[in-house]
């Protein structure tokens, strides 16, 4: 299914409501960002994206819980916080966003606003559709849920890419996806719930 095709099944299914959040959900890799642009280019004016990065967890938090190398895991988020924005997206006008800043490996509290005029919201994360506490919160705030499925190759494949760019050797980028990318891969490919649509995102 490609953006256009998926834009036009987020419309009809959003027809006649207000407000519709379309979950975007997939293990690290899948390439849940670079869709969400092409889907909110798709669908036009009114369209908004919002992602979960942006409620990570401070390094200074990781480290002092002894969980800096685990950073990307489940625990390593604000779930509490990601749903309490999602109650907020459904009920009011305007909402400021936090963003994660990959240069810098911070979240930036505000860094965007949702505004009465964005309609169609495409929430993309690795956890929304994870079947373990607390994530099961989020499952009725969603409109719709979209899976994305990429062979782990080539999940592989695009992260070794993805961290060479920000400048890890490629020993480091090993290490690092070795330990903690692909255990959170295939946590979430083996323990999310059955997404409304699956979408081969290459």
């Amino acid at each position: 299914m490609t953006p256009l095709e998926l834009a036009a099944v987020i419309r009809q299914k959003a027809t006649g409501q207000g407000r519709f959040l379309t979950a975007l959900a997939g293990p690290p890799g899948a390439g849940k960002s670079t869709l969400a642009a092409a889907l909110v280019e798709a669908l036009g004016q009114g369209a908004k994206a919002v992602p979960m990065d942006g409620f990570h967890y401070d390094d200074r938090v990781l480290i002092a819980r002894g969980a800096r190398g685990r950073k990307g895991a489940p625990d390593t988020f604000d779930a509490q916080g990601f749903f309490h924005l999602l109650r907020r997206l459904r009920v009011e006008d305007e909402i400021a966003i936090p963003l994660f800043d990959r240069d810098l490996e911070i979240s930036r509290a505000g860094a965007d606003i949702v505004t009465p005029e964005d309609r169609l919201l495409v929430v993309e994360g690795n956890y929304l559709l994870l079947n373990e506490a607390p994530w099961p919160e989020a499952a009725p705030l969603f409109d719709l849920t979209v899976w994305i499925d990429v062979p782990e190759a080539e999940l592989d494949r695009r992260l070794l890419a993805r961290w060479a760019h920000y400048g890890k050797t490629p020993a480091e980028a090993r290490a690092w996806i070795d330990g903690n990318d692909m255990p959170n891969i295939r946590r979430v490919t083996q323990n999310s719930r059955m997404a409304d649509v699956v979408v081969r995102w290459s």
